[in-house]
């Protein structure tokens, strides 16, 4: 399968055959080893083992750390390439603006209005899960357009809480 990856204004073009255990980027190709034990994963290529840790995923965005260096990169499948030539957003990218509940809760407090301009990272919403109040984020920079959960209501993982138009 055939990858693009972005990181440190470098961009790479990946092919990993999973069938053989190998790699291509340009004209080298290399033999790997992927495995996840107790939570984390390994890398080996060739006699070098790479530890993998603090892997988060948002969209396209992979942030990880191997063997304690911190990495971030903009990692694109062909499906998603495709998308992008044909000017087409993926379902994650069209629905950027939607913030779901990441978990089963009861919302606490909405912090915004319909019509109320936010920013990205701004706390939007407050949902109690496990005994705990966590902050739910604005996605993007835009506008809230819909509110659908009210204050007290008891959520599942996923529920659409309010929608954001995004600006630009």
């Amino acid at each position: 399968m055939n990858f693009k990856v972005e990181f440190d204004e470098k961009s790479l073009e990946i092919d990993i055959n999973q069938e053989n255990g190998s790699y291509t980027v340009g004209d080298n190709t290399t033999s790997f080893e992927f495995e996840q034990q107790n939570g984390r994963y390994y890398l080996r290529k060739g006699t070098k083992l790479y530890t993998i840790d603090n892997v988060k995923v948002e969209n396209s965005t992979v942030e990880f750390s191997i063997d304690g260096a911190w990495y971030k990169a903009d990692v694109k499948d062909e499906q998603q390439l495709l998308l992008d030539k044909l000017g087409f957003k993926s379902a994650s990218a069209s629905s950027e603006g939607k913030l779901n509940s990441p978990m089963p809760g009861k919302i606490l407090d909405i912090m915004v209005e319909e019509g109320e301009a936010v920013t990205k990272g701004q706390p939007v919403a407050i949902l109690e899960a496990m005994k705990m109040e966590n902050e739910l984020k604005s996605p993007v920079d835009g506008t809230v357009t819909k509110i659908v959960a009210e204050v007290g209501q008891s959520v599942e993982k996923k529920t659409p809480i309010l929608e954001i138009e995004a600006i630009g």
